[in-house]
């Protein structure tokens, strides 16, 4: 398939710059993927369409402050790096710009010199890995003291809550945009949907490049995704095996929970207790082995998310529950309204 049979028009005005509140009173577009039927619900009214016994696979990644602004310590010159991918205690993948001026050797310099930062590497798709140095008691407490929330570039007006780009059950640090499918979830939506006998299950993706790097190759099979790190632990495995076992759905909560099962049965041919990097793309054409319903948000046109969401429900259903989207003037992106597909 070509990237541009993923694009759909969407008013600039309907992309949403701030989260409602409270979280669980979003849009919720309710997609029968067998029957194509749709339906306009709020996100709260979710317990509904679930039942007891059904597992819901939630992401617990929580977002850094990755983004971090400062100077190149030789020159004074302007420098900002965007942290993805942990590879050891001070040793990062990152975004880098400018990026050509940066190159291996230059020492950055962050916070008045609580943070400096030296280019060891450049790749070959022009991500550098960086090695830190820090003043305090840990990286992340330096981090989290001169950092800046990571916001996608769609949103410009700033957050006055970091908390509002992090789940309820964030826990894993490690992101560097949010899992915002989970963003819609309040504590009291989790306590009915557990009194209904609903059964959560955490799983972590720390959320990289992979998951919002933009698709440039014409011919979507020519794309490739960059390399995440995810964990499944023993008990969330079991968890979901043993609802598998008995007929129970499994629902992903999120494109990261959903590639990480994914991932996993991929590799072990089950799902199992396993802590390692996956780059897989899921597209139109996939054989899904794991979930059986999917909660999302509404996607960039022509991502890699668009394309997994249709590889799950159907290219044609996907499109058309996107343009009931925007007649229905349904909040997009990240802070925007969410999608149930069963």
């Amino acid at each position: 398939m070509n990237r541009k049979d993923f694009y759909y028009y969407l008013p600039q005005e309907l992309i949403a710059q701030e989260p409602v509140f409270p979280r669980d009173s979003s849009k919720l577009l309710y997609l029968n993927k067998n029957t194509d039927e749709i339906a306009h619900m709020h996100f709260e009214d979710i317990v509904q369409k679930l039942s007891e016994g059904d597992v819901l696979v939630v992401n617990n990644s929580k977002v850094i402050p990755a983004r971090l602004y400062g100077k190149k310590e030789r020159t004074g010159g302007r420098c900002e790096l965007l942290l993805l991918r942990q590879i050891s205690n001070e040793k990062w993948e990152c975004l880098a710009k400018p990026g050509r001026r940066l190159q291996d050797g230059t020492k950055c310099v962050f916070g008045n010199g609580k943070l400096q930062a030296m280019i060891i590497e450049t790749l070959e798709d022009g991500n550098k890995i960086v090695e830190f140095e820090y003043k305090g008691n840990s990286f992340f407490e330096v981090l989290n003291e001169i950092g800046e929330m990571p916001l996608p570039h769609y949103i410009t007006k700033k957050i006055t809550d970091n908390n509002q780009y992090q789940t309820v059950y964030a826990k894993e640090l490690g992101s560097a945009a949010a899992p915002t499918a989970g963003l819609h979830f309040t504590e009291e939506l989790i306590s009915k949907l557990k009194e209904k006998g609903i059964i959560f299950v955490e799983i972590t993706l720390h959320v990289g490049l992979g998951t919002f790097r933009p698709v440039k190759a014409d011919k979507i099979e020519n794309h490739k995704m960059h390399t995440e790190w995810y964990s499944i632990s023993e008990d969330a495995a079991n968890a979901i095996i043993k609802a598998k076992q008995i007929g129970k759905r499994v629902i992903a909560v999120g494109t990261t929970s959903c590639r990480t099962l994914e991932s996993a049965y991929k590799k072990h041919n089950s799902i199992a207790n396993c802590s390692e990097e996956t780059d897989i793309f899921i597209y139109p054409g996939y054989n899904f082995n794991v979930i059986d319903g999917l909660i999302t948000n509404f996607h960039l046109p022509e991502s890699t998310l668009i394309m997994l969401v249709s590889a799950f429900a159907g290219y044609e259903s996907t499109m058309n529950a996107y343009k009931s989207a925007v007649a229905e003037k349904y909040r997009f992106f990240s802070f925007g309204d969410a999608m149930l597909i069963l």
